[in-house]
């Protein structure tokens, strides 16, 4: 009789790898990947839901800031129209 698997299922480990990275990486410099690594889980959530917040605020403020200037429409790049645009 085989023992039963005790470790991470594979959709866990990616989704827990992606957060270490996600909070080292954005975090720029402020952590190091054995910390974050060794990080209560509740921590962990904690500092990446923060992380998220923090950067789409960021992301919202630069939106409002360019205002129609915004080079994303519905999630993709828009190529300025440069042809309906009176030439001097």
């Amino acid at each position: 009789m085989e023992l039963p698997f005790f470790g991470l299922t594979p959709e866990y480990r990616a989704s827990l790898f992606s957060q270490l990275h996600d909070i080292v990486f954005h975090g720029k410099g402020g952590y190091i990947f054995g910390e974050v690594y060794e990080f209560p889980i509740w921590l962990r959530r904690f500092v990446h839901r923060s992380m998220i917040e923090f950067y789409d605020n960021e992301n919202k403020q630069a939106q409002k800031s360019q205002g129609s200037q915004s080079l994303l429409e519905n999630g993709k790049i828009k190529a300025p129209d440069y042809s309906t645009k009176a030439r001097k």
